[in-house]
């Protein structure tokens, strides 16, 4: 059910006028267009860590809040003109974040290989982290509030190898590889066995996402000297001193569309198995997703749309916030530890599906699918330790705008 209760928390206490929309998507175009500069300047080297890759990055951000600010607002804009524009800055913002989400999810799976199995497994990958994405877990880096679970990784995990990657591994049953929790070794496989296991799953995942990761660049740089890209840019500079607004705007109030978007995101988060994620021993991340199916988990598309729906949220606060400057109210905080929250929950389901797409290549040794297998349940297990932490701020969030409400 919707949020029917007020929010005293909120940034809005008095109206907000078409004025504070305008001076937003001017600034994030005046963004868009110094980063596009920045990226001309530095060149076309993307793939190094030079200012190119943050130029991208910041690319991607202004393009992320241009577009959503048109999604949640577009009442009070030209319909023509945001229905045209919000496409095409979603598809550059895509475009541009598949290179680094590829060097992001190498970088998180090689470290857990070598948390896993004690031992380094690419040697050329030590250090090579550059992506923009949550940072991988290290060995002594468990993220605060992880729930350590009991569950078993089933024969179901190793069996999305292929055929001739069904026997167990040495020391296995058929049934079961064993108990395993996030950060920790598997109990029952020898250290020998794994090591040898992680450092060829580290190969085959470092030959795959690294020529992902190297079409995603070729395909940014073409489309980043694409004439649909001219013509997005040159939109972007017609935005950064004129927004097309609709003639009903002009005494309109920015804060019903912006409670509309939270609305649609508590409605969002009501659907969540909250309860169940509050339970550090739940395993539902894992328990759901052994299956060798290739399509990825059901159980996770209302978490990553929850996740969007976060994001348009807080960007509407943020336009209200920049009609009211001061101090950033305490909500902002809860509500970038969430988004976090959802955001390793995203890349961990994305490094589990990447884990299980390298189990299923044809004809890999057992000991590789079974390294492969149990990094993908330690994944999952990284998708529930998200789900936990999303759930306790959350339900903090809750409890303190109810205390709230009833002093008021």
């Amino acid at each position: 059910m919707a949020q029917q209760h007020p929010d005293p928390t909120a940034p809005w206490d008095r109206p907000v006028p078409a004025d504070a929309l305008t001076g937003y998507l001017r600034a994030r175009a005046t963004e868009f267009l110094r980063a596009l500069r920045r990226h001309r300047e530095t060149g076309a080297g993307a793939a190094g860590p030079g200012g190119c890759l943050e130029a991208a990055r910041a690319l991607r951000r202004s393009a992320r809040r241009i577009s959503g600010t048109l999604h949640t607002f577009q009442p009070l804009l030209a319909p023509e003109w945001s229905e045209s524009l919000r496409p095409e800055l979603a598809w550059i913002a895509g475009t541009l974040a598949h290179e680094d989400a590829c060097a992001a999810r190498l970088d998180r799976l090689l470290h857990a290989l070598q948390r896993l199995s004690g031992a380094p497994v690419v040697p050329s990958q030590a250090g090579g982290g550059t992506s923009g994405r949550t940072a991988p877990v290290r060995p002594a880096q468990a993220p605060a509030g992880r729930p350590g679970s009991n569950a078993t990784i089933t024969g179901g995990t190793v069996a999305a190898a292929s055929a001739s990657d069904a026997a167990p591994a040495p020391g296995t049953s058929a049934g079961t590889v064993g108990p395993l929790r996030p950060g920790a070794r598997s109990a029952t496989a020898p250290d020998g066995h794994l090591t040898v296991g992680a450092a060829k799953a580290g190969a085959l995942l470092d030959r795959q996402l690294t020529l992902a990761r190297t079409r995603a660049h070729s395909t940014a740089l073409r489309a980043l000297d694409s004439s649909r890209f001219h013509a997005l840019a040159d939109k972007v500079a017609v935005l950064a001193s004129e927004v097309p607004l609709a003639p009903a705007a002009g005494e309109a109030d920015l804060r019903p569309l912006a409670r509309a978007a939270e609305e649609r995101l508590t409605d969002a988060v009501a659907a969540l198995p909250l309860v169940t994620a509050g339970s550090p021993d739940n395993a539902e991340a894992l328990i759901h997703d052994l299956s060798p199916a290739p399509a990825p988990p059901p159980q996770d598309t209302p978490w990553h749309q929850t996740r969007l729906l976060l994001r348009l949220h807080r960007y509407a606060r943020e336009v209200l916030l920049a009609a009211h400057p001061g101090g950033e109210p305490p909500a902002e905080a809860r509500l970038r530890a969430a988004s976090e929250a959802l955001d390793r929950h995203r890349d961990a389901a994305e490094a589990a599906a990447a884990a299980a797409q390298a189990a299923r290549t044809p004809r890999i040794a057992p000991a590789t699918a079974y390294a492969l297998g149990v990094l993908h349940a330690d994944q999952r297990h990284e998708v529930e330790a998200a789900r936990y932490v999303f759930q306790r701020c959350w339900q903090q969030e809750e409890r303190e705008r109810w205390e709230a409400i009833g002093t008021a």
